[in-house]
């Protein structure tokens, strides 16, 4: 029988998952009596050598009126509204986990975002922004002068 090491932070570790899930999953559905709810949905953000790139999960969207995406002071806010259109009475309704109303999601964008020439592509249920870098040249390291 192998010995495990006791870890007195073991429990905090699973009360941390436990609230993770519960944030990401089951507390929209605790409001899904309502018609219109505010949803954040899933983005990431990664860099290429020319430029970043957001992808930003929003499935069902069906016209491009439906999402708006605005740049302010470098801060990137994405926001919209999906429609669900289904003639399913909410006594028949068991469970409603599918995101549907409004949403907003706000990011600060690095300092050297060129906000100019971005542009967007949706596809798949995927908003891809591409938002091009300055081109600022490399960087300059600065000699100090030490006496």
């Amino acid at each position: 029988m192998a010995l495990i090491p006791y870890d007195p932070f073991h429990h905090l570790e699973t009360m941390r998952r436990d609230l993770n899930r519960f944030f990401a999953t089951d507390f929209p559905s605790l409001f899904s009596h309502m018609e219109d709810h505010i949803g954040m949905p899933r983005m990431d953000m990664h860099e290429t050598e020319t430029e970043y790139v957001v992808s930003c999960d929003l499935p069902g969207l069906e016209k491009k009126e439906d999402v708006h995406i605005d740049v302010h002071n470098n801060i990137l806010t994405i926001s919209g509204t999906v429609q669900r259109h289904q003639n399913i009475k909410e006594e028949q309704m068991h469970r409603r986990e599918r995101f549907f109303g409004r949403f907003q999601r706000s990011i600060t964008l690095p300092s050297d975002a060129a906000t100019d020439n971005i542009k967007a592509t949706y596809k798949n249920g995927v908003l891809d922004i591409h938002i091009p870098k300055t081109t600022s040249g490399p960087k300059k390291r600065v000699d100090i002068e030490f006496h």
